[in-house]
């Protein structure tokens, strides 16, 4: 809850959407003080903190303003970032925050029979920031506004290079049936997106070439395209043959379109590689120069390399926004719902997924990694695997990161580099 004076603060709730907003605003007795739209630019900003500063100077008992609108893709990012730093709104210590759709949706539903328009979802807003039911921390600015674009962007370019190579399969399944569904120590590749994998699926028409064409020369086409790093290439020769030979055989009008679909998924996904590259390095750029000291402090995890680092810090920000690690959890929606009632306590408990869901994959994706390399992580993991019989890993996965979650805020809040310590001479 915020310490400010309520009755001297005017309550600004916010509806963005794309071209508009609907701005409600209000003091702590629900008087009405501005109900109208404004267009979501520039323009429509000023106007807005015209206005703002109008009705404050008309109502001189008031002085402070809390501008609440909700976490609207990315159109609430604007707006946010000029309330917060206005200059003509300075004098009246303006907190602007940005909240999560679920809470003011779950508020709504205490005004019975309620419509719903643009202006009535904003009075909803200033309400449910007049009743102080603001938990999270002001806008922070766009001070780490940069970092988190990159970082979402190499997220958003493997997800979509994880959903290439997903269709793939389906055509390499197509025209080689058996190389998808082979056991790992029948592969012939290790890879089955590699370079070597690659060159046999697309410059062989069909599983028959591979069949009719002589051994050595097979041996020979396999050694250039892995410029020579297979260790067994005959093993490798004969594995690719007998793969063929169970292989189904299709009409050969079909190889020809499923040769070029593969062709294309595999030059989409080389272009996600190359374009991954380039964001890696821009995000390491980027984070050396907003704060290096954070950057080298999650580095110094076993498991924790610079994408997962760099993707932590620019969902968190600045480490003194959170209280505790108990805080840091609950932003990250690492909580679990509590069912209790008489002498009922449930077992099963739902995780509660409200928070960033960006920090929470990346710092499940940093437990997963480093439960490998950490004994006092990977010892923890396999206890809550063994726990339960459904869902094993990703409860134990989801555990171990709210464990992680302790070790990054106490680093970060010590500015201390991991040193394998136990966590309790770490934290709060």
């Amino acid at each position: 809850m915020l310490k400010i004076n309520y009755m001297s603060t005017l309550f600004v709730g916010i509806d963005v959407s794309s071209k508009s907003n609907a701005v409600y605003a209000m003091d702590f007795h629900q008087n009405k003080l501005i109900q109208s739209s404004f267009s979501n630019n520039q323009p429509g900003a000023e106007e807005l903190a015209d206005k703002i500063v109008q009705c404050l100077n008309q109502h001189r008992n008031l002085n402070t303003v809390v501008a609440a609108l909700e976490s609207t893709s990315v159109y609430s990012i604007h707006i946010a970032n000029y309330l917060s730093t206005c200059e003509r709104l300075l004098p009246f210590s303006p907190y602007v925050f940005c909240i999560n759709p679920k809470m003011t949706a779950n508020y709504r539903k205490s005004f019975i029979a309620m419509n719903k328009t643009d202006l009535l979802d904003a009075f909803v807003i200033a309400d449910f920031a007049r009743a102080g039911r603001i938990e999270a921390d002001p806008w922070r600015g766009s001070q780490f506004l940069a970092l988190r674009r990159l970082t979402r962007h190499r997220l958003h370019l493997v997800d979509s290079m994880t959903r290439e190579k997903t269709y793939m399969v389906t055509n390499i399944y197509l025209k080689f049936s058996e190389l998808k569904l082979l056991d790992k120590e029948y592969q012939p590749f290790s890879d089955i997106y590699g370079a070597t994998a690659s060159a046999i699926l697309i410059d062989f028409f069909s599983p028959e070439d591979i069949l009719s064409i002589p051994e050595e020369e097979l041996v020979a086409f396999i050694s250039e395209k892995s410029r020579n790093r297979i260790s067994d290439i005959s093993k490798t020769a004969d594995l690719l043959k007998k793969a063929a030979r169970d292989s189904y055989l299709l009409d050969k009008r079909l190889y020809e379109p499923l040769n070029t679909s593969i062709a294309s998924s595999f030059n989409c996904i080389e272009v996600f590689k190359k374009e991954i590259k380039a964001v890696d390095a821009a995000i390491e750029r980027t984070v050396k120069g907003m704060c290096p000291n954070a950057f080298l402090i999650l580095k110094s995890i076993n498991g924790v390399g610079p994408v997962f680092s760099a993707g932590i810090i620019a969902e968190i920000g600045d480490i003194t926004a959170f209280h505790s690690s108990d805080a840091l959890a609950k932003y990250a929606g690492l909580t679990w719902t509590r069912n209790q009632s008489g002498n009922f306590e449930a077992e099963n408990t739902t995780m509660t997924k409200a928070g960033n869901r960006y920090l929470r994959y990346y710092l499940g994706e940093a437990a997963n990694s480093i439960r490998k390399y950490i004994p006092e992580y990977r010892d923890y993991y396999q206890k809550k695997y063994n726990e339960v019989t459904k869902h094993q890993h990703k409860r134990a996965l989801a555990l171990t990161s709210r464990k992680f979650v302790r070790l990054v805020y106490g680093l970060l809040a010590k500015n201390q580099l991991y040193t394998g310590e136990q966590l309790d001479n770490l934290i709060e």
